[in-house]
């Protein structure tokens, strides 16, 4: 089943925008993006579409950072972040679990410097970075 806001970016898609996307990204073999699919849609037609769907549920955030297209990806973390400054400190420490279980769909450098700080570096600001220690994090990555 697909989600309204994959429709949304798929209708935004530009297949020439993909091309190039594809090869910037490094989704060739043994490269970091290996893999990693693209519709070619730029980011401020994806921060659009995060701001059309900003209470969507970490059910189907998780169906979107599974999601083999990094668009899908970067707009499930740009409602994450938005979710996660607007919430209380329950929801922060449910969005920080979410987003350490989901990591492996936060492949690239353009995944991470959209959200790692805002979540992960918030949340740990007042707090011990034992989480950050490599047996930590690389356990929850694996």
């Amino acid at each position: 089943m697909q989600l309204e806001i994959q429709k949304e970016l798929q209708k935004k898609a530009n297949p020439e925008n993909a091309k190039i996307f594809q090869r910037f990204f490094k989704t060739g073999p043994s490269e970091y993006g290996e893999g990693d699919l693209f519709l070619g849609v730029i980011v401020p037609k994806i921060r659009e579409t995060a701001k059309n769907h900003p209470n969507l549920s970490l059910y189907y955030l998780k169906k979107l950072l599974t999601s083999p297209f990094n668009e899908e990806r970067l707009c499930a973390l740009f409602i994450l972040v938005k979710q996660f400054q607007s919430g209380d400190e329950k929801e922060k420490k449910k969005i920080y679990d979410f987003y350490l279980s989901n990591i492996k769909g936060i492949n690239s450098w353009g995944l991470v410097d959209t959200s790692a700080d805002k979540i992960v570096g918030e949340y740990l600001a007042s707090r011990s970075k034992n989480p950050l220690r490599c047996q930590e994090l690389c356990s929850v990555m694996l």
